[in-house]
């Protein structure tokens, strides 16, 4: 019983010490107030965590839309992709371990340097990746439905069906995103 007792003084103590670790004991054996430490400039801070996951599309609409024009790629293809990967849910982990709004690979997010559960990098990133597979399957038949596959698939699997995959889970994908992407045109216009 004692030794119960004195584990939970000792938790309780490290407890308030941790959580006003802003004080110390001085000399004088009298608690006085430490001055904030200056921050360590070599070391960068995470990204603060986002406090809700599905970001409002008035707020992802603008990061599509300036990653769309700065690689030539329809904004209403990437919201439909960002629709169908994650449904705008910012810190989106699936099972493979894609992350992020694109649901980006951490391969992929490495490759173009972006952070993936940064929303605008992720996107940066994504968008940029779309660029690459619609330079990749142009002039081909069925353009946009092997790039979408591709995205999802990979490019490897599509060239190696010569189109889209016969995999149930990248068929419906393609669908999917075919869908939003009709919806988002009709949305947004041209841009």
């Amino acid at each position: 019983m004692k030794l119960a007792c004195l584990t939970l003084a000792f938790l309780a103590l490290c407890t308030i010490v941790r959580n006003e670790s802003r004080f110390h004991l001085n000399w004088l054996g009298d608690w006085s107030s430490a001055l904030p430490e200056a921050p360590d400039t070599h070391i960068q801070a995470p990204a603060p965590p986002l406090l809700v996951n599905r970001l409002p599309q008035r707020v992802v609409d603008p990061i599509i839309l300036k990653a769309a024009q700065k690689h030539n790629v329809k904004a209403a293809l990437v919201k439909a992709i960002v629709t169908a990967e994650s449904a705008f849910d910012a810190n989106a982990v699936s099972a493979k371990g894609a992350l992020g709004l694109m649901q980006l690979m951490p391969e992929t997010a490495q490759q173009y340097g972006a952070n993936p559960l940064d929303p605008v990098e992720n996107i940066e990133a994504g968008t940029h990746y779309l660029r690459v597979l619609l330079d990749r399957y142009k002039g081909r038949r069925n353009r946009m439905a092997r790039v979408i596959a591709a995205y999802n698939a990979g490019p490897g699997m599509v060239d190696k069906y010569r189109g889209i995959p016969p995999f149930r889970e990248t068929r419906g994908y393609v669908a999917r995103v075919l869908m939003y992407l009709k919806q988002y045109e009709r949305e947004l216009g041209s841009v």
